[in-house]
């Protein structure tokens, strides 16, 4: 297998930390986005979307988009589980993953997307005005979330799950989307701390 890879970018990131949370290793090619690799001919070969990551399995299918890559990873490593454990745990798992997928992750890359000048060749055309529109949004899951975490430790339940991967890459990147993270979130703030120390989140 070849994982084709952005360093820099928050969905690569995603599956990087995934396979350190499996201790998993592939091989990794990294594609420069700022250099406009995705645009070449040989890449676009492997993703004709000509985005990152993609996963290049043994028979030559390729695999895109991140989480459908780690859905393949988890069940060639099971353990630890990170999709959950039985059909209960799955189904919350999921639901989490997808709020704060489109919740969190999706508003603050959007404002990172259309706010930061160095994705202007990337994002073409920046419009201000919609990444201006997202940080609100971002900022009321973050207030939801630090209520659910209240409850229990991690975002799904009290084991560490693809939505804490989804949730940590999407807080790691509020600065650079300047999405300012409200005041008096203390359970999120635990959260957050706790899942920044784990090794993987170096990935």
């Amino acid at each position: 297998m070849m994982l084709y890879n952005t360093p820099l970018a928050p969905n690569p990131r995603r599956v990087r930390i995934f396979l350190a949370e499996k201790n998993v290793a592939i091989p990794v090619r990294d594609v420069n986005l700022m250099a406009q690799e995705h645009k070449d001919e040989a890449y676009a070969a492997v993703n004709a979307l000509k985005e990152t990551p993609a996963l290049v399995l043994d028979d030559g299918a390729t695999l895109t988009e991140s989480v459908a890559i780690c859905r393949y990873i988890e069940s060639l490593h099971p353990e630890p589980p990170l999709f959950g454990r039985d059909a209960r745990d799955q189904a919350f798992v999921e639901m989490w993953q997808r709020r704060v997928e489109f919740r969190l992750f999706l508003p603050v890359a959007l404002a990172f997307r259309h706010s930061h000048p160095a994705l202007a060749r990337l994002e073409s055309p920046q419009r201000p005005e919609f990444a201006e529109h997202q940080r609100p949004r971002a900022q009321n899951m973050m207030r939801f979330l630090d209520q659910e975490l209240a409850s229990r430790r991690f975002i799904a339940s009290d084991d560490f799950t693809i939505a804490d991967i989804t949730a940590i890459v999407a807080m790691d990147l509020t600065k650079l989307a300047r999405v300012e993270i409200p005041e008096n979130l203390p359970h999120l703030s635990r959260w957050r701390a706790e899942v920044s120390a784990r090794p993987s989140i170096a990935a």
